[in-house]
């Protein structure tokens, strides 16, 4: 598989927002993975990933970030679902690679570091997001596609961020009449 492959385009983006509108329309959502029962991560990494999902989509202005969307427990429950035991163990991995990375970068495990290091571990894993080589930059990769899909498949990021309003009533077709030829 090349690295297009796994690159999240347009397209995927577009077909996201296709997926969570029909998710919302039938009212289908991970609030039920809010629930911490089940899940696959420890505390301390539940709360390593809550961070990192708040730094890759943080709250501005317009809407809430990923923290409020509650991004982190929805990871949580796929991980704690996933068919192969190798998703879980090298998301595992990968948090273990940003503790290390921050620890050598800041002299401080990452949750203890302030959120200029914290954003500076970050920024280190994604600069070659691209095309990824080490296995904290791909670690990022899958992260972030991880994150921006739980976000934009949550009622903060169709409602409030994309500003979906539902199925409206049109009082005329918007389309083009073959019938007046």
């Amino acid at each position: 598989m090349s690295d297009q492959d796994n690159e999240l385009t347009r397209r995927d983006v577009i077909k996201l927002g296709a997926a969570a509108t029909a998710a919302v329309s039938l009212g289908v959502g991970h609030a039920e993975a809010q629930a911490r029962v089940g899940g696959f991560l420890t505390d301390s990494e539940l709360a390593m990933l809550d961070e990192l999902s708040e730094i890759i989509i943080p709250t501005d202005n317009h809407s809430p970030g990923a923290r409020a969307a509650k991004v982190a427990a929805f990871i949580d429950s796929q991980l704690a679902e996933a068919w192969e035991e190798k998703d879980r163990t090298d998301f595992r991995t990968g948090l273990a690679l940003v503790e290390r990375l921050s620890t050598d970068m800041n002299s401080a495990p990452f949750m203890r570091s302030s959120p200029e290091q914290r954003l500076a571990v970050l920024t280190r894993m994604a600069q070659n997001e691209s095309k990824p080589e080490k296995p904290e930059e791909q670690f990022f990769k899958d992260l972030k596609g991880r994150v921006v899909y739980a976000y934009y498949t949550s009622e903060i990021g169709i409602k409030q961020e994309m500003e979906y309003k539902g199925n409206t009533y049109q009082t005329e077709f918007a389309g083009y009449d073959v019938s007046k030829q």
